[in-house]
């Protein structure tokens, strides 16, 4: 299979990684002067966290703000991420509704790529994939630990089983306690890119230790990364023109 992903012309998986920014209004108002902005923005792909949207437990409103979203933004790659509060994000919802979510959404033709939490059920993670794909949607299958960064050989086995359950852009995020738990996140990238991995994925250790871990995902093996423009919506998410410039110079070193 290619390692890389090809949406709306942009290609995960090759050179220099992607540059992703959230859109985090809490309002549909916030959101359209949120993607006003970002259109201003040097950056190749808008994720959508709704956990942020105030009426995300309303279908009917999240489908509006996604409408007003994409009249805004008709060209630009878009993730839609509803993240749980267990795994950091802004609120929480049931295991049903999540799905219910996500299915809606990707029925409507309207997004790019879903997000899909790897610790749930393995079922429902498969059959919203189906979906997905029927639809031509891409899946990121993540898994966030905001307490602690896991063995290398863990963070490999999170990422392949990922793999191996149809996500076509694995992710995990974790947080270092200590500048070995960094050295351990960047190891565990550059032995899944060499040995393991047959599509993209993306790696960070989050928090301001962890930000060499966003810079160089060329060097070791991540493909995409995130940069904050008006909010970030983790810890140690860098400006997107610094993370521009940054990236640019170590490829250029390359």
């Amino acid at each position: 299979m290619s390692k890389t992903v090809t949406v709306r012309g942009l290609t995960i998986g090759e050179e220099i990684p992607k540059i992703c920014v959230p859109l985090v209004g809490e309002s549909i108002a916030e959101l359209k002067e949120e993607a006003v902005f970002l259109k201003n923005i040097d950056l190749d792909v808008v994720e959508w966290r709704v956990d942020f949207f105030d009426q995300v437990e309303n279908i009917e409103q999240v489908k509006k703000a996604l409408v007003e979203i994409r009249t805004i933004l008709p060209k630009t790659p878009l993730i839609f991420t509803f993240r749980s509060h267990k795994e950091g994000g802004n609120k929480e919802i049931s295991t049903s509704f999540y799905f219910e979510l996500n299915k809606t959404i990707v029925e409507m033709g309207m997004i790019d790529i879903i997000d899909v939490e790897l610790f749930n059920d393995e079922n429902e993670v498969k059959g919203l994939i189906e979906v997905a794909h029927a639809k031509n949607v891409y899946v990121i299958i993540s898994n966030h630990d905001f307490h602690k960064t896991p063995g290398k050989e863990e963070i490999i086995s999170r990422l392949r089983k990922a793999q191996e359950l149809g996500g076509d852009l694995p992710k995990i995020a974790v947080m270092p306690t200590n500048t070995a738990d960094v050295l351990t996140l960047l190891d565990a990238t550059n032995t899944m890119n060499e040995q393991y991995a047959d599509r993209p994925f993306i790696t960070m250790s989050m928090a301001g230790k962890g930000v060499i871990s966003r810079l160089s995902g060329e060097l070791f093996g991540s493909a995409l990364t995130f940069g904050a423009a008006k909010k970030a919506s983790a810890p140690g998410q860098v400006a997107v023109n610094e993370l521009r410039n940054v990236l640019n110079l170590l490829h250029a070193s390359l």
